[in-house]
């Protein structure tokens, strides 16, 4: 039993470290109120492996970093899309 949980604590700290984090820039150019990067935060927040999501209505851009392994670029335009927020990719980094 002690070698099947070893094995899966191993298994499981093997593929956190192929997650690589990834940080996207989003435009979001229809926010125009003071309300809308909350409502956007809380969309992206919400995606599973997005770790942190600052989002600028002065700038009407979002900076989201997330681990690449539980999601994508696409997942994470197609959630401000859903809030009512339509998004482009601007910028990809990967540190």
């Amino acid at each position: 039993m002690q070698k099947i949980i070893l094995g899966l604590v191993f298994t499981i700290a093997s593929f956190s470290a192929w997650a690589k984090p990834q940080t996207i820039t989003l435009d979001l150019p229809t926010m125009n109120c003071a309300m809308c990067p909350i409502t956007v935060k809380k969309a992206l927040t919400k995606v599973q492996g997005v770790t942190k999501a600052e989002v600028s209505y002065e700038h009407k851009q979002a900076v989201v970093t997330f681990e690449d392994s539980l999601t994508n670029a696409d997942r994470l335009v197609e959630a401000t899309t859903h809030a009512g927020y339509p998004s482009t990719i601007v910028k990809t980094e990967t540190p």
